[in-house]
């Protein structure tokens, strides 16, 4: 089936399904050599070997391409809307198309960080809904479990292989499939330390942060981060709910976790992911808090949310 963009939707969002590194380049040197033949702006934003794989198929064209390494630009996933895709987006607002690899899920994807990492895949079609764009997403179906490549289904319209290129038949509604991946979080695997807060109480949750992480052995610069983005969510918090808010804090195999609980449901998708218009009053503090932490959680329901900020040391 021949898959192309529409008049009223030009974008378009691929998975290209590959099990080895022939089929990974067949995948993905074509996509790019396409788009420079164009006159396209080109991203590649994949894991550190990949970026090897494509930038040495690409010979002499390679210095035409954006390269990232997705698994410093992306490691956490909310952060690669907004500051990755869209940056380029925005970038090269003036092209024609911008096409974009981007490899958001490999195998040493942890299990914390996997349902961000489908969640991402679903809002990306709708962020991009318009734009002049193709973002082709590699999975590796040799390495990854059958539910991943069964997920990719859900979160890409259209699916490319070895064999070609076709429409997906389990592609879901990106609010359902955001929806199927908004689950309770586990608990702590330590005693967490709590602070109940209220509109008054800033000053103590950012005292109670920074505590926390100078005694975990976090470095200044990552201390002084990790303040700013549990204040920023705090500050929504007391904002926005009618309180009161807990915030826990632990030590986690080498990362400092920040949770923040309040009585309001969450219910701005692309919150955090797409910066406001310009003027705007508000809007940047969960890109400022996606910006800087290397994972961020969240689960909503009717009488409440919970956003959790893992920060390693």
């Amino acid at each position: 089936m021949n898959v192309v963009a529409s008049v009223t939707n030009p974008f378009l969002h691929e998975a290209l399904f590959y099990r080895d590194t022939d089929e990974y380049q067949n995948g993905t040197l074509p996509f790019v050599q396409a788009g420079l033949d164009a006159g396209d702006p080109v991203l590649v934003a994949v894991p550190g070997p990949n970026v090897d794989v494509i930038r040495a198929g690409l010979n002499g064209s390679a210095g035409k391409v954006r390269f990232a390494d997705m698994a410093q630009a992306g490691r956490n996933p909310g952060r690669i809307i907004p500051w990755v895709l869209n940056a380029f987006l925005d970038e090269h607002a003036g092209a024609e198309r911008v096409r974009v690899i981007g490899e958001p899920i490999w195998a040493e994807r942890s299990a914390t960080e996997y349902p961000a990492c489908v969640q991402h895949e679903a809002l990306i079609n709708l962020a991009f809904t318009g734009r002049a764009a193709t973002i082709l997403c590699p999975y590796d179906v040799q390495r990854l479990d059958p539910d991943v490549v069964a997920d990719a289904e859900s979160t890409h319209p259209i699916l490319v292989d070895k064999t070609g290129r076709q429409a997906s038949a389990a592609y879901g509604e990106p609010e359902n499939v955001v929806a199927a991946f908004n689950r309770p979080l586990p608990s702590p695997p330590v005693p967490a330390d709590t602070l109940v807060f209220g509109a008054g109480d800033l000053p103590r949750v950012r005292q109670f942060v920074v505590q926390h992480a100078n005694w975990a052995g976090m470095s200044p610069q990552r201390v002084d981060d990790l303040e700013m983005a549990v204040n920023e969510v705090a500050t929504n918090s007391v904002a926005h709910t009618p309180g009161p808010g807990t915030l826990r804090v632990w030590k986690e195999a080498g990362t400092v976790v920040c949770e923040v609980r309040d009585p309001g449901p969450f219910d701005n998708l692309l919150a955090g992911r797409i910066p406001p218009p310009p003027g705007s009053p508000g809007g940047r503090g969960l890109l400022l808090v996606n910006h800087v932490c290397d994972l961020v959680r969240l689960y909503t329901h009717e009488s409440g949310t919970v956003i959790r900020l893992h920060m390693s040391l």
